[in-house]
């Protein structure tokens, strides 16, 4: 269920509860009925703050599947906790791009639990899988008060290995390539804006797994 769901079931049940004392025939209309659908509407996401905690473990160990939380070897040696906030949020601005004139006005706080790409041992050799973790709440940019529950995310998917990732990167498709459009992508799902033809290097550099 996408967030943008859960946070409309929410309202609805505002919605009912407000409505309880109406008459039986309104109070036994279907959910799909218009006035209460109009609960869904379009999202303008006016902010989006990303978090990634200092507690998170850095791991540089060159393994098939270092021991930490974050494991990321493309950018050079310096602060993972900042290139891995760089990368979501540029991967989270241009998954949500403009926002919806008109629509709810939201700020949307995303919190990285976890963010493990390969080592160079992994890279080269075997692949894996890119294991990323966030939590995602929408935020009423006035009061900051949560429009619905904070939300835990698993947007994990397959890694390039061997020559299928050397011929990747010699398209242009590294790692950070991949996860930026592919967290781009997750983030319009949970938040339930619809797909949209994108230029990115993944589509029109794409390669077979």
């Amino acid at each position: 269920m996408s967030y943008l769901r859960i946070i409309t079931v929410a309202m609805l049940g505002l919605t009912l509860s407000a409505c309880a004392s109406v008459e039986t025939a309104t109070r036994n209309a279907p959910l799909e009925t218009p006035a209460l659908r109009a609960a869904a509407v379009p999202l303008d996401v006016q902010q989006i703050r990303v978090t990634v905690p200092k507690s998170l473990k850095v791991s540089e160990a060159n393994s098939y599947y270092p021991m930490g939380d974050i494991v990321w070897r493309e950018d050079r040696p310096g602060d993972r906790h900042a290139q891995v906030k760089s990368i979501v949020e540029t991967a989270l601005a241009r998954g949500v791009g403009d926002g919806v004139p008109g629509g709810m006005p939201a700020v949307l706080d995303v919190q990285v639990t976890r963010f493990h790409a390969l080592s160079e041992k992994a890279r080269y050799t075997i692949g894996g899988m890119h294991s990323i973790h966030f939590t995602i709440t929408l935020r009423n940019p006035e009061t900051g008060a949560p429009y619905g529950p904070t939300k835990p995310v698993k947007a994990s998917f397959k890694a390039y290995g061997g020559q299928t990732a050397v011929a990747a990167e010699q398209r242009g498709i590294t790692q950070k390539v991949r996860i930026t459009d592919h967290l781009a992508k997750v983030i319009r799902g949970e938040l339930g804006l619809p797909p949209r033809a994108e230029t990115d290097l993944v589509a029109a550099l794409s390669v077979t797994e």
